[in-house]
């Protein structure tokens, strides 16, 4: 497997474990040893494993966690670490997430997530840019 397949598919898992409100999982894909954060839309940035796999547990137990599904994925490798942007798609929304990689004992683990509203595209927006005119 290339090691941007691999990426990609760590990112999937990230959402598959959105998906199915799995905390197991989404606690077990966030990296043990490096430092990570988090930055929830609307959300002040969380720092620490801990804040951040507390926020995942009570937006993922909580008693409406958004039905959301990863769109257009594109990872970028640095090394050791990766990045993936992409699109995230709720009902009634969209926004664009950044979620960034380490390599941790030969497996892909989290270390940042940060997901932010995108202005909607309109006759002054280049579409494919995102550019105003």
């Amino acid at each position: 497997m290339r090691v941007e397949q691999e990426v990609l598919a760590a990112n999937q898992a990230f959402y598959d474990a959105f998906a199915a409100r799995d905390v197991a999982a989404m606690e077990a894909l966030w990296a043990e040893h490096a430092p990570v954060t988090c930055v929830h839309p609307g959300w002040q940035a969380l720092r620490g494993r801990e804040a951040v796999l507390a926020s995942w547990r009570g937006i993922l137990q909580g008693p409406n966690p958004p039905a959301i599904r990863c769109t257009a994925p594109s990872a970028h490798l640095l090394g050791e670490s990766a990045f993936v942007i992409c699109t995230e798609r709720l009902p009634g929304a969209e926004l664009v997430a950044t979620n960034f990689f380490v390599r941790e004992s030969g497996t892909w683990k989290l270390v940042h997530h940060h997901a932010g509203g995108v202005a909607r595209a309109s006759e002054d927006t280049d579409e494919e840019s995102g550019l105003l005119h």
